[in-house]
């Protein structure tokens, strides 16, 4: 079994954002620490807002750690060539798609205000998967679905509410799976030990997970750690899943990687 994790962050200067680490977290420690864990790969999520740089080190690591990382990069959204980066980017090496969240006071408004309304056909014709912090207008995920059939979208931590633990943080459970309707939307499971209000091996994440899986299956359904916010190991993130017993072997490996690598079109 290939076990890819759906999103890392490094970076090598600037802060980063509690609950991360709040020193750089580099590519030799992700290497170190995922063989550790027996990570095969993982999908970089490249830190911009904390690490402007972050960008181009994304490229560096996917070149010098060939196999072994892939990126969802995140250009700018608010340059007037935006829309251009776009279909750009995906041109560099190891992009195969991009990723943004949306909480800070000066860009929180943007998917619901028209500000990146122009995003939406762009990464659609350019072919460029998109992982979204949307949480908080999960509805208006699905109207974009709707419109853009052939623009793949990815719901970043299971849409969970950020800060809360345990029921508390999945109150848009109905919203996410409402989505499942859509074949163009999937989900990052990723952050599970920081949402649950368990210790290892956090059983309290099971029910949610089944409802997931339930739903969207595991072709749309992605594992993974952001690693620099775990309350736990990486090899923890790893046998809290992989002990679930009611998902079948076959579905788990789908799950853990063979999907993820599927919907972003990373031939490893």
């Amino acid at each position: 079994m290939a076990i890819i994790d759906a999103q890392v962050h490094i970076w090598r200067k600037g802060i980063g954002t509690p609950p991360h680490l709040t020193t750089p977290y580099l590519a030799e420690d992700a290497i170190r620490d995922m063989d550790a864990a027996g990570i095969d790969g993982a999908i970089l999520h490249p830190p911009a807002s904390w690490d402007p740089d972050s960008n181009e080190q994304a490229v560096e690591t996917v070149t010098a750690y060939p196999g072994r990382f892939a990126i969802l990069a995140n250009p700018p959204l608010d340059q007037p060539n935006s829309p251009d980066l776009v279909a750009d980017w995906k041109e560099r090496p190891g992009v195969l798609g991009y990723r943004f969240y949306f909480n800070k006071p000066y860009n929180c408004a943007w998917p619901t205000d028209g500000t990146i309304d122009w995003l939406w056909p762009a990464a659609e014709q350019a072919q460029t998967p998109l992982a979204l912090l949307a949480g908080d207008w999960l509805p208006l995920l699905g109207e974009i679905a709707e419109r853009h059939p052939d623009l793949k979208l990815i719901v970043d931590h299971m849409g969970a509410l950020r800060g809360a633990k345990g029921d508390a943080a999945f109150p848009n459970m109905n919203e996410l799976i409402a989505l499942s309707r859509y074949p163009n939307v999937a989900v990052k499971l990723t952050g599970g030990p920081f949402y649950a209000d368990d210790a290892y091996p956090f059983k309290s994440l099971h029910k949610h997970y089944r409802v997931m899986y339930e739903a969207f299956g595991p072709n749309r359904l992605f594992w993974g750690t952001d690693i620099t916010k775990m309350p736990c190991s990486w090899q923890q993130c790893v046998d809290h899943f992989q002990t679930i017993n009611w998902i079948p072997d076959a579905d788990k490996k789908l799950i853990m990687g063979d999907a993820l690598c599927t919907w972003l079109g990373w031939e490893r």
